[in-house]
């Protein structure tokens, strides 16, 4: 039988325990933009009123790529398959820029044709371990949605690539319907060549070693892979920018100031020509907005 005269002493524990636990956090509201950032701390994602990027006619250079990702993005906006993506390579070759253009040319389609916005969601690179209670919270959306990460790579030591190892392999819940992963990445296979060398001379067993982690990448199903410019290529992204912008200026001398500004950075890339064209678009006293 129950003593009733431990009764009170129950429900007082009961009370300070519902105390104690944490209050349900309030849903999202993810219709006040179509782009967010993701804040582990505090679990929220914050609006972006106003993304930093160049419209997709503006990245030369990048054709094949820019076509590939923007068809797979329609087909997963759609309900059709498709795949999370690396966008791997140099530095400043466009890769960033071009996930933010698709993203802002299927929402002109999509506000055309009456649809609601795909969202944009950015992770940073250190906040991956928190990337199954994103999808928590996205889940309960019916808002299409593609995380994004940029400048994604992992170190020896590092074990939080399993998180994401285990998001793009679905585990048992499954990645959500309505969300996508896209990255960017220095590095094919999102760690150092000489890690994975490393990796191979002092394993007890060199193949599953390098293995566990080059595997991470394979968990992409569409690889896009970015190159150095060559110089025509580059004038070319310059002369687009100038003209864009309207800029005061024969190509003859756009030319051969944006080469030697290309000389002083010691590289060609978008990244450089967009500079250059800041640069010039300052001296000039025009805006770029």
């Amino acid at each position: 039988m129950t003593d009733h005269s431990t009764i009170p002493v129950l429900e007082r524990i009961a009370d300070a325990l519902e105390r104690l636990a944490p209050a349900p956090k309030p849903a999202q509201n993810l219709s006040v933009a179509d782009a967010y950032v993701w804040h582990a701390e505090g679990e929220r994602l914050a609006p972006v009123a106003r993304v930093n990027r160049v419209d997709l006619e503006l990245l030369k250079g990048i054709r094949s790529q820019a076509d590939t990702l923007l068809q797979n993005t329609r087909q997963f906006t759609t309900g059709s398959p498709a795949n999370n993506a690396l966008l791997w390579g140099a530095r400043g070759t466009g890769k960033s820029s071009l996930v933010k253009a698709v993203h802002a040319t299927i929402n002109q389609d999509r506000t055309q044709d009456g649809d609601a916005p795909l969202l944009l969601v950015e992770i940073h690179r250190e906040d991956i371990p928190t990337l199954p209670r994103l999808l928590e919270i996205l889940r309960v959306t019916t808002r299409r949605t593609v995380i994004f990460c940029d400048d994604l790579s992992f170190d020896a030591d590092d074990a939080e690539y399993k998180s994401l190892k285990a998001v793009l392999d679905g585990g048992i819940e499954g990645r959500p319907d309505n969300v996508i992963f896209y990255a960017t990445s220095n590095r094919r296979h999102l760690m150092a060549r000489d890690m994975i060398e490393n990796e191979r001379s002092t394993a007890i067993n060199p193949s599953e070693s390098v293995e566990e982690k080059v595997s991470l990448s394979d968990r992409f199903g569409l690889w896009l892979g970015f190159h150095n410019l060559a110089q025509a290529t580059y004038f070319e992204i310059c002369e687009g920018y100038a003209a864009h912008y309207q800029l005061d200026i024969t190509t003859e001398e756009l030319r051969a100031q944006a080469l030697e500004w290309s000389m002083t950075r010691g590289a060609r890339s978008g990244r450089v020509a967009w500079q250059f064209i800041q640069d010039l678009a300052g001296k000039q006293g025009k805006s770029l907005t």
